[in-house]
């Protein structure tokens, strides 16, 4: 596809961008020892070992130099070498000998790339697989963007590198778009908003990774969680409530213990005056173990599928301290989680309607552009999955099917499978283009068979259902996270903590401020009374601040005609309005969800 080969194009240029940064820096700083670096999704970077400092501020100086390299419009020549051959070039580089051993433990060839002729001055060898582009004059526009430390081979019992990022573009226009989305989406960080608007914590007394929500994003989070449970009533679902732990046998028989381990907080053991109870509990990674066993209380019969069953349930993962990132990487989390237990002749059309769900509730959101994949097993490593390969690969071939007929454009995310089953996942595209994970639609034809599900056939006998896993949103902590950063703290009227703020010019018209904030709270609107003593454009600016969508201002000549004189969040004006029309018109934009 298209968009494939422009993606690998970028790959190979920004991957040929840092053989130029990696022969700057050999050439700027004396006893340096270059280490590794690839071409990442958003750039590349290569690690470096120096005995002196290297700050962001040398930046300048090492652009300057890459930028003449470029110029020079060096060829860059990759050639097969033997394994002596390449000994001997980085003979004095532990790290490129370091890698060399790997390459040789793997039966891999060994392949070496110039910037400039072989043996010539002013060239340059790294140890790599490629490929390149023919030559530095075709490397774009780039731009050195931070500095920091990192561990060879990402182990902590290793030496601390120091590790460059950059990126790179085919033109100037990208580039900037790129440096530009950087500088907004620190603004839009929503650990910097979640602090400036008092909505979360995360207090390393409590545990990292542990989200404590304020009160107005609790707010959020309430009307997040009402919308829900409506539209999954009207779409059929039950709830159900699950415990936060489970015995050790539960996610034996899952497959939890075995393919799911490292991400499990450690088990709990427990002592009972019950001398028979010897078991272990695991606060829960997932929710899907429970529904399973609610399921196999009673028999079921064929005329009860499919079962929709959902629920917000907490569950609790150990991820490393490294990955932890404000409410977007967590240990504790809420799913908003939903199985769909069925017979096999129906799963397909509970995948679409799945589909027609996603796409509504991301839409009511602001998400109007959704990137669509296909996440398959890797196929390198089959061992991490279970289940037969015969089964596998039907699950793959009917969720591709299902895109297919819909005409739904989607990238293979080969490895991105869970343990028990392939996916369609919905990733949310922001204000600034940036993928959320947040939709998956999970087909699951393991579980069943491992726990020993069946329902009553009309033919009298016991069959295997389908089990489909399902979020919508993903988790509450990440998918209100990405809200923050994709509305920049300002949320849409319906899901806003604080809907209209009052602000009386003078302790004149205190008592008609009052009042009208009385009737705001009557007709269900989130309202506040500022009745500090401040002026008022002071009190107009600290809201502005605040992301209030709407201003009542108020002074004597609205008290006297008994009216409100209306101001929108960005400094619009919508002027003198009746107390009613302005109730009417706040209350189209919650049930139109409309950003202002």
């Amino acid at each position: 596809m298209k968009q494939d080969k422009q993606k690998k194009e970028l790959e190979i240029m920004r991957h040929s961008c840092e053989h130029v940064l990696h022969q700057a820096m050999g050439e700027l700083y004396p006893g340096l020892m270059r280490a590794m670096g690839p071409a990442t999704e958003e750039g590349f970077y290569h690690d470096f070992d120096y005995p002196g400092k290297i700050n962001e501020s040398d930046f300048p100086k090492i652009e300057k130099r890459m930028k003449e390299i470029i110029e020079s419009d060096l060829p860059i020549i990759g050639r097969e070498i033997s394994l002596a051959e390449a000994k001997e070039i980085f003979k004095d580089n532990p790290y490129k000998i370091d890698w060399l051993k790997q390459i040789e433990e793997r039966g891999e060839k060994i392949t070496v790339y110039w910037t400039g002729e072989p043996g010539k001055t002013g060239s340059d060898v790294d140890l790599c697989r490629g490929p390149h582009l023919e030559s530095t004059g075709k490397i774009g526009p780039f731009k050195l963007l931070s500095l920091a430390g990192a561990y060879w081979h990402g182990d902590e019992k290793n030496k601390m590198l120091t590790r460059i990022y950059g990126t790179c573009f085919p033109t100037q226009k990208e580039l900037d778009n790129y440096l530009w989305q950087i500088e907004e989406a620190k603004k839009r960080d929503h650990r910097k908003i979640g602090s400036e608007l008092d909505l979360f914590s995360i207090d390393d007394y409590v545990g990292p990774g542990l989200v404590l929500w304020h009160p107005k994003l609790s707010v959020v989070r309430e009307e997040i969680e009402l919308y829900w449970r409506k539209q999954h009533r009207q779409r059929g679902y039950q709830y159900v409530y699950t415990p936060h732990v489970g015995q050790d046998n539960l996610w034996k028989t899952s497959g939890h213990l075995v393919c799911f381990k490292d991400g499990m907080y450690p088990p709990m053991a427990m002592e009972s005056k019950n001398k028979d109870e010897k078991t272990s509990y695991y606060v829960k990674p997932m929710n899907c173990p429970f529904h399973v066993r609610i399921y196999k209380s009673r028999t079921r019969s064929y005329k009860e599928l499919p079962i929709r069953w959902c629920e917000l349930g907490s569950v609790y993962r150990y991820e490393e301290s490294g990955v932890l990132h404000g409410m977007l990487r967590v240990r504790g989390f809420t799913q908003d989680d939903a199985h769909i237990i069925c017979r096999e002749d129906q799963f397909v059309g509970e995948v679409n309607e799945i589909l027609d769900f996603a796409l509504s509730l991301n839409k009511d959101f602001g998400f109007d552009k959704l990137n669509v994949y296909l996440s398959t097993r890797d196929p390198q490593n089959k061992e991490k999955y279970v289940g037969e390969d015969r089964i596998w690969d039907l699950a793959e071939k009917t969720l591709k099917e299902i895109l297919d007929k819909r005409k739904i454009s989607y990238q293979i995310d080969a490895g991105g499978a869970k343990f028990y089953g392939p996916a369609i996942d919905l990733k949310a595209v922001d204000a600034l283009s940036r993928e959320w994970q947040g939709t998956t639609i999970q087909l699951d034809m393991n579980l069943p068979s491992r726990f020993g599900m069946s329902y009553i056939g009309e033919d009298g006998k016991e069959h295997l259902p389908v089990m489909l896993h399902r979020t919508l949103l993903g988790s509450m902590e990440r998918f209100v996270g990405t809200l923050i950063e994709h509305y920049a703290g300002a949320f849409p009227v319906w899901l806003a903590p604080i809907q209209a703020i009052i602000i009386p010019i003078s302790d004149k018209v205190g008592q008609y401020a009052s009042s009208i904030a009385e009737k705001l709270k009557e007709a269900e609107i989130r309202v506040e009374l500022d009745s500090r003593d401040e002026r008022m454009q002071a009190k107009i600016r600290d809201a502005e601040t605040q992301k209030i969508p709407y201003m009542i201002i108020v002074g004597p000549k609205e008290e006297t005609e008994n009216l409100v004189n209306v101001r929108i969040r960005g400094e619009k004006v919508l002027g003198l309005l009746t107390l009613e029309e302005f109730i009417k018109t706040i209350k189209e934009d919650i049930a139109k969800k409309r950003q202002i």
